[in-house]
């Protein structure tokens, strides 16, 4: 891989942090294990890249402006599978490329977006082709790959909904599955005869229900956890059993309150619950031979690696540091690869046998402060934050960055933008309020109805320890996010005028019906399940957790950030929003670009955390620590104002 060219002697701790080259978790073909695929920021931006162990040769795969970061390895690790959209919007086809380049320039065939022409049929010299031709552009629901060549493509369109197809090796695609709620691939049998389907039938996008067909798409099996009792339960597919003739599923569901596994074969209907007694969510999937699941439990804003063996029961530590593991995955050879980081230090790819994995060309990405775990009562309970505190003593400004989801959480994994805040004097605070995972069932769908506003309750319980206990400087509060953090931000701001100095939304939910009416589908879906219908039949719910209700009660001057492409919180919703404030003459800044919801290229990221950070020291009236290092823009630079793209 070649690394970015620009020396890291002027280069201020925060930058370094982003331009860092760094890779992700390598997946590997599972009849081929020395064949890899993953992702890197090497050149600047986040691509693809092919990796054959073997030999050592890496290879980038995509190169495209704003990136690429959605790729598959095919079992037999002879072709690679990546999405190809157009400027972020995440809608379009998949297309392929040999694991080994030939260098040639074939045709392709069949319609939709990719390659060079606007036709899509034009193959680069990489060796890419349209992987399925016959199926239109569409949002992407899944893919599973067979070890035939058959695909398993799953699609969501606003005027189709939810469809599933069946693609044979140089034939025509058979529509198999079709719904107007969200579905989606689960996984593909070893033999290729099962698929496994992820379905809302019901109408509940938060909890799925599957099902089991043939490929020809006649039912084998349902599994449904949403009928029959006072609450809803969802399923997820882990993945079918690695041997062949093995149709058994490995399957998450929430049946004791949190996430964990279990073993249900559809041929059957047998289910064997699993002896997994960890508190918190815990995935798992197969080890390569069948023997044994790679368990991964998620609790308390950390994670850890077990081996449960299928045959005894017995459950092992995997041995891993203290700290986050964002994946993990089973080598034939019994070690285990997985990506691990901490608020204090940066990934790697490690591996059980001691070394590391996959080392990166260039420099290493400086360190940073570990955080501290806060517990704070709530109106729901007990909230969990992370907090990060910079040299000296407080009370600091103090950034109140709110992860995006909901369903997601923080936790101590390394992370650029929160260090970036600490380098420039701000203590750093990170709520898994209701709505986030880690922390049981009950927590992730507490925030039903009343959404938005029950978030803002946990994060405004954090804030008054905040102020009360020293840390944070009550005048020189910032509220902070991206995507579902943005909204939040936006929220808050106009429900909570009093006690935000500064708010800083990035790609958020601004005007929540008419980001409803342009949205896509599956979040239209998920919408309907958070607000219990759509704008037409509960109006009221829609408008009590709308920023825009609000947007004349913000006081805080407040910058926002928006993906011009953004198929999630789309660009219309943010513009009504943008007007009121600019009828009212409320400070403000926008700041436009050209991709989807959010970036994939490093000096993007950097350029938008750098007006963030400019824009929270003007209006908080803090000089910044080294103007020449930390190169924050004067009013007026780099950023643009609302109607004006930058």
């Amino acid at each position: 891989m070649g690394g970015m060219a620009e020396s890291t002697e002027s280069m201020p701790d925060w930058e370094k942090r982003f331009r860092a080259p760094r890779v992700g978790l390598p997946e590997w073909a599972e009849d081929a294990p020395d064949r890899s695929l993953f992702v890197s920021n090497a050149t600047g931006t986040y691509e693809l890249y092919a990796w054959d162990r073997a030999t050592g040769e890496q290879r980038q795969v995509t190169d495209r402006p704003n990136g690429t970061t959605s790729g598959v390895i095919s079992p037999d690790g002879e072709w690679i599978w990546w999405f190809s959209d157009t400027d972020g919007d995440e809608f379009g086809i998949w297309m392929r490329q040999p694991f080994e380049r030939d260098g040639t320039v074939r045709d392709g065939t069949g319609g939709g977006r990719g390659g060079d022409e606007e036709d899509g049929t034009r193959v680069t010299d990489r060796g890419d082709e349209p992987a399925t031709p016959g199926l239109a552009p569409s949002y992407p629901a899944g893919l599973a790959l067979g070890r035939d060549g058959t695909a398993v493509v799953g699609r969501s369109t606003d005027d189709d909904g939810s469809t599933i197809h069946v693609v044979p090796p140089g034939g025509t695609p058979c529509e198999i599955y079709r719904h107007r709620e969200s579905a989606g691939v689960g996984d593909l049998s070893r033999d290729g005869t099962l698929i496994a389907i992820e379905h809302t039938e019901h109408g509940d996008a938060m909890h799925s229900a599957i099902r089991v067909v043939r490929t020809d798409g006649t039912t084998v099996a349902e599994l449904d956890d949403t009928r029959g009792g006072t609450e809803e339960l969802g399923l997820s597919v882990m993945g079918f059993a690695p041997s062949a003739g093995d149709a058994r599923l490995l399957v998450g569901h929430q049946r004791r309150g949190r996430w964990e596994p279990m073993v249900w074969d559809p041929l059957t209907g047998e289910e064997t619950a699993l002896a997994i007694d960890l508190p918190g969510d815990v995935g798992a999937e197969w080890y390569p031979d069948g023997s044994a699941l790679l368990v991964s439990h998620e609790y308390h804003a950390r994670s850890e690696l077990w081996r449960y063996d299928l045959a005894t029961s017995a459950l092992v530590r995997v041995e891993t540091p203290v700290g986050t593991v964002s994946g993990a995955t089973a080598r034939p050879d019994g070690t285990v690869e997985f990506l691990w980081s901490s608020a204090a230090e940066p990934p790697q790819v490690r591996s059980t046998s001691g070394r590391v994995v996959l080392d990166p060309p260039g420099f290493t990405a400086p360190g940073s402060v570990p955080v501290e775990d806060i517990w704070v009562d709530g109106p729901g309970g007990r909230v969990h934050a992370l907090v990060q505190r910079p040299a000296g003593e407080g009370p600091f400004p103090t950034v109140f960055d709110i992860h995006g989801g909901p369903t997601w959480h923080d936790s101590d994994a390394f992370a650029a933008g929160p260090a970036a805040w600490v380098d420039h004097g701000f203590a750093v605070v990170r709520v898994n309020y209701r709505g986030s995972t880690g922390y049981g069932r009950a927590w992730t769908d507490a925030l039903k109805h009343r959404v938005g506003l029950i978030e803002l309750e946990d994060i405004a319980a954090v804030r008054e320890w905040a102020v009360a206990s020293g840390l944070a400087d009550p005048g020189r509060l910032v509220l902070a996010g991206g995507s579902w953090g943005g909204y939040l931000t936006l929220l808050g701001l106009g429900t909570q005028p009093d006690a935000w100095a500064v708010g800083l939304a990035a790609v958020p939910v601004a005007d929540y019906v008419t980001a409803y009416h342009d949205e896509m589908e599956a979040l239209k879906a998920m919408d309907r399940t958070l607000l219990g219908g759509t704008p037409e039949e509960v109006p009221e719910r829609f408008a009590a957790s709308s920023p825009l209700t609000y947007v004349d009660q913000v006081r805080a001057p407040v910058f926002i950030s928006a993906g011009v492409n953004d198929p999630r919180c789309p660009i219309r919703q943010i513009d009504n929003y943008v007007a009121r404030l600019e009828r009212r003459g409320a400070p403000h800044e926008v700041y436009r670009y050209d991709a989807g919801h959010g970036s994939l290229v490093v000096e993007e990221r950097i350029k938008q955390l750098r007006l963030e950070i400019g824009f929270a020291l003007r209006h908080l009236s803090l000089p910044a620590p080294d103007p020449d290092r930390a190169r924050i823009p004067a009013p007026g630079r780099d950023g643009a104002r609302s109607g004006t793209p930058a």
